[in-house]
């Protein structure tokens, strides 16, 4: 294979003096614009006058915010699977179908041929990052390997298909990039993700891998698989992947499986880099290293803005953009894009590290906010308080949910169920008796509301654990249909019936309580 890195290097001496002289305002700016020019004879385009909407003010006053199932009743469900010139002009070629990950919704997500270019030169960009921080790189003389879904799609009607956001990157892929792209077609299309993992590592160590990217748990479920199909390499990535440059991962908090990877790393060349990527459009890349915050990518047919969390589901919320963001708030991600949404409610949380050139940190879900009691919890706080409790008894973990326990009898004070699953060993029960404690503390320290809650067991009893064996979630997904791929474990259940299936299934597999 020819190493076509060399080429890669002068595009990204070109690449990042253009990101250097963007103006992030002016920038975003000029997309809204344009975005509103080409969507103007669209139904949603009449509807809100687009031709009317001159700046960003106006048309946060004309448009206003919408979630995903504002879109599908007004303007989708109707034509599905034809949207055509709907919310964009048009037939949309692509439909990314998504699950919500703690309500089990399916959303069906166009995707139209701009975006998918909006894609692939974000996917360039993070190679860009990738050779300008390390000048004597030669990822492009092996192969990268994608653990995504099932790349099979759907024909939903003549020209339009459905499928997993993995599927769509597989049939757009640009000519390029397909011989370095692993796994091959006939490999990507195995939808039955035990099978998979089996084929592809197999497979995967008779390749010159440089790249690894995709949700942190099911890369580590597939290194699991390759430490046994070639023993004696402790699972280290260097011995399985000796030219491994690149370990790419997004989707969820890095913060609890930071430690498993360094770990797997050590030895390594390999560098760490996060994504963001959602089936709505690729927002931001790091462009730095590991913590250093997000690239914002503001040049390619989104416009953003932001609102505070706690204003979300107020009348009328303050919407920041990038003219006038703050650093250390949390906000809701909102997006327009180039496949036809506007001002769509992600369901994403950030907080900006910097703002001059626009650099983000992924906090949780809007929807992943755990405050039954009016204790206020954010993903964010929730995760980094586990990581440190779990360092501080000497372990890690794997994965984890949390949700609400409402009292049963007057008098009765709730809480929170914590399922865990730890990386290694499970810890024994003073480590466990200390892991709860110093959860609880670390939670109190960041969280005023939260400590006020626990304060002399006023209003919240402390957490309670139900410790799994290894193997437990990946099982658990696995019941519900949703294993593998980009399917996420849900950190944050405030479905009573969803938390009560993973309480019902945790005891079936012989949870430890705590």
């Amino acid at each position: 294979m020819i190493d076509l890195t060399p080429l890669l290097r002068g595009y990204a001496k070109y690449r990042m003096a253009r990101l250097c002289a963007l103006d992030p305002v002016q920038t975003q700016e000029q997309q809204l614009k344009q975005l509103l020019k080409t969507a103007a004879a669209t139904r949603f385009g009449r509807d809100h006058g687009f031709t009317q909407i001159k700046n960003v003010a106006q048309f946060q006053k004309q448009v206003p915010l919408r979630k995903y199932e504002d879109f599908w009743d007004g303007y989708w469900k109707e034509s599905f699977p034809n949207f055509h010139d709907c919310s964009w002009p048009g037939l949309i070629p692509f439909i990314p179908v998504s699950s919500g990950t703690t309500s089990g919704t399916t959303k069906y997500i166009p995707c139209s041929r701009q975006m998918v270019r909006s894609n692939s030169r974000a996917g360039l960009d993070l190679l860009v990052y990738h050779v300008t921080n390390r000048p004597h790189s030669k990822i492009f003389g092996g192969k990268s390997f994608f653990l995504g879904g099932s790349a099979d799609l759907v024909k939903q009607a003549p020209g339009v298909w459905s499928g997993d956001l993995s599927g769509i990157v597989v049939k757009t892929l640009p000519w390029w990039a397909r011989p370095r792209y692993f796994p091959p077609l006939e490999l990507a299309l195995i939808s039955d993700w035990e099978k998979k993992i089996e084929i592809l590592g197999r497979e995967s160590l008779r390749q010159d891998i440089r790249t690894l990217s995709g949700v942190p748990a099911w890369m580590l479920i597939l290194v699991k698989k390759l430490s046994e199909l070639k023993p004696g390499t402790d699972g280290k990535l260097h011995s399985l992947y000796p030219n491994l440059e690149l370990l790419v991962h997004g989707g969820v908090n890095f913060a609890p499986y930071l430690k498993q990877f360094q770990d797997l790393l050590e030895g390594s060349h390999a560098e760490l880099r996060e994504v963001y990527p959602a089936s709505e459009g690729f927002i931001a890349i790091a462009d730095r290293g590991y913590g250093e915050g997000l690239r914002l990518n503001l040049d390619g047919g989104l416009f953003y803005e932001f609102v505070p969390l706690e204003e979300l589901g107020a009348p009328n919320p303050t919407r920041h953009w990038v003219a006038d963001i703050q650093p250390d708030l949390n906000y809701a991600v909102i997006v327009t894009t180039c496949a036809g949404l506007w001002s769509y409610v992600l369901g994403d949380t950030v907080k900006f590290v910097e703002t001059k050139v626009p650099r983000l940190l992924v906090t949780g879900r809007t929807s992943y906010y755990l405050s039954a009691f009016g204790e206020h919890l954010i993903a964010e706080e929730i995760e980094e308080s586990i990581s440190e409790a779990a360092r501080e008894i000497g372990s890690a973990v794997s994965d984890y949910s949390v949700g609400p326990i409402f009292p049963q009898h007057a008098g009765e004070l709730g809480g929170h169920l914590y399922v865990i699953e730890f990386a290694k060993n499970m810890p024994n029960a003073p480590a466990l008796d200390s892991f709860k404690n110093k959860l609880d503390r670390r939670l109190c320290e960041r969280n005023e509301d939260y400590a006020a809650h626990r304060s002399k067991g006023f209003g919240l009893n402390p957490p309670q654990l139900a410790v799994v064996p290894s193997g437990t979630f990946a099982a658990w997904m696995k019941s519900r249909g949703k294993l593998g791929g980009q399917h996420k474990v849900p950190r944050i259940i405030n479905d009573r019936e969803i938390l009560s299936n993973l309480r019902d299934f945790a005891r079936q597999s012989g949870a430890i309580l705590a």
